[in-house]
């Protein structure tokens, strides 16, 4: 590395934020930049680790530790310490089709693993990769590259979400005639309409879709495989189908009082805003207002943060948010160790902006809600809950138990269930004919991703569960690559 010290000497610093109580303003993403002076400094503090752990994704203690698309992290680090921009350009591209989407919505398990973060600030890796693509794009150095030669063999992809688009992106790359398959009137799937404007414009999405539509990639909206067009028909259309249909069946809550007016999934609640925002700047009314309201969001993870930070900016009137966990700790546990995601206590941007407004985290931990209440009308007006606690069962299996004389009553006109997904829909598999596992997800080997119909791959969500952005990135390139072996028998592609 051409900083031997910089770990030593550099503090780890990451882009300023927008304030809170400005950002909730608008619609705009909320991060500043840093000079590629300051930039190169953070770039200097990757240490040249003896064995690296950042760009090796793995699953430990149930959680991502490492970059699942093998980003080449340490290589691009040292390029922008040394000023050479486009050629960390070309090292992130090797490996990352979209790194403007991961360096914005992406966890960043490559810094829980970071051998810097045994004992002090981990590289900041996340900024260093969406400051990198961003520079290529003001740069104008991010232009189409078509193939050079065409197979002739033609390939559906199902789904535009960020599993589908890697793998169409790199069957194009190989000369496969590819046409990406969308339901809903815009592509991108989760990345367009499952995260907020703020977090990931969709100005950002767009640009990448262009380039790819210019690099001669297919896309068709509007059109539901399995429903307006039927699946049997693709088949005999095409040589290969790519299942990237996400896990969009939303886990419910079956409790007393769910059917009342006012209670909508996560999904629902965001799509329809962000639509309404592209569409008309929300003038159109067509979305799930939560101005003036009291707004529950059940659900700790990230779509329950989206929710949070997209009612902050309707301008609800209170914000509570539910978890079913303990808080976790200020710093790592004993049975969290590096190189595991860290299991701590952070408020991400959607926390910030209700503890800035109404000067508190939202978040209640270690609860659960019992039943809703509603009003004349039948819609909802409170919930009801109860703290709880996690104790070893005689399965040793950890078991929820309520505590007694901690029920309460929260005002809620508005509530968002944003508890996780369950798996795919079943229709498109039904036709088809595709064998599922028995958590519902489609049925296909990691690393082979066949499913049990010749010629039909699954892979993100819609085959391993509900996971994370760059982990449908790289299941959607290793998809293709076992794709592209299927149709010609052999494969250049990684």
């Amino acid at each position: 590395m051409g900083k031997p010290t910089g770990f030593m000497e550099f503090p780890r610093e990451t882009p300023e934020s927008r304030p809170p109580g400005e950002r909730i303003g608008d619609w705009k993403e909320f991060h500043h930049h840093q000079s590629e002076g300051a930039l190169g400094t953070q770039g200097s503090r990757c240490m040249d680790c003896g064995v690296a752990f950042c760009h090796t994704g793995t699953i430990l203690g149930g959680m991502t530790s490492g970059c699942p698309i093998n980003n080449l992290i340490p290589e691009w680090n040292d390029l922008v310490f040394k000023g050479r921009w486009r050629d960390a350009l070309e090292r992130l591209h090797k490996t990352n089709n979209f790194p403007e989407f991961t360096g914005r919505v992406c966890p960043a398990p490559c810094e829980g693993s970071c051998v810097l973060g045994i004992n002090a600030d981990p590289v900041a890796i996340k900024n260093l990769e969406c400051s990198i693509i961003d520079h290529g794009f003001e740069k104008d150095w991010v232009k189409p590259e078509p193939p050079a030669r065409r197979t002739g063999k033609r390939v559906a992809v199902i789904g535009s979400g960020p599993a589908g688009l890697a793998c169409a992106a790199q069957l194009n790359r190989v000369g496969h005639l590819v046409t990406v398959f969308e339901r809903d009137d815009r592509i991108g799937g989760l990345l367009t309409y499952g995260i907020p404007n703020m977090k990931l414009d969709k100005g950002v999405v767009q640009r990448r879709v262009d380039l790819m539509a210019a690099e001669g990639v297919l896309f068709r909206t509007g059109v539901e495989v399995g429903k307006n067009a039927p699946a049997e028909k693709l088949m005999m259309e095409f040589d290969a189908v790519a299942l990237c249909i996400g896990a969009t069946k939303p886990r419910d809550l079956p409790v007393e009082g769910r059917s009342l007016k006012g209670i909508h999934f996560a999904m629902e609640f965001l799509l329809k805003n962000t639509k309404s925002l592209l569409d008309s700047g929300l003038k159109d009314g067509k979305f799930i207002p939560a101005a003036g309201k009291d707004v529950l969001v059940i659900g700790g993870g990230d779509t329950g943060t989206d929710c949070v930070g997209t009612s902050m900016r309707h301008r609800c009137r209170s914000l509570t948010q539910f978890e079913i966990l303990s808080r976790p700790p200020d710093a790592r546990a004993a049975d969290n160790p590096w190189p595991q995601w860290p299991k701590v206590y952070k408020m991400d941007y959607g926390q910030e902006e209700a503890a800035a407004v109404f000067g508190a985290d939202p978040r209640v931990y270690a609860i659960t809600t019992q039943r809703f209440v509603g009003d004349a009308e039948g819609r909802v007006k409170e919930a009801h809950t109860v703290l709880c606690k996690w104790e070893k069962g005689a399965d040793g299996r950890p078991k929820l138990v309520d505590v007694p004389g901690t029920e309460k009553v929260w005002p809620a006109q508005l509530v968002l269930l944003a508890m996780g997904f369950l798996g795919p829909e079943e229709t498109i598999l039904k036709q088809l004919g595709v064998a599922v596992d028995e958590r519902s997800n489609a049925k296909a080997e990691f690393g082979k991703f066949a499913t049990s119909v010749p010629g039909v791959f699954a892979a993100g969500d819609a085959r391993r569960g509900q996971s994370l952005v760059v982990w449908a990135i790289a299941e959607g390139r290793q998809c293709a690559r076992e794709v592209d072996r299927f149709l010609m028998g052999e494969t250049a592609l990684t």
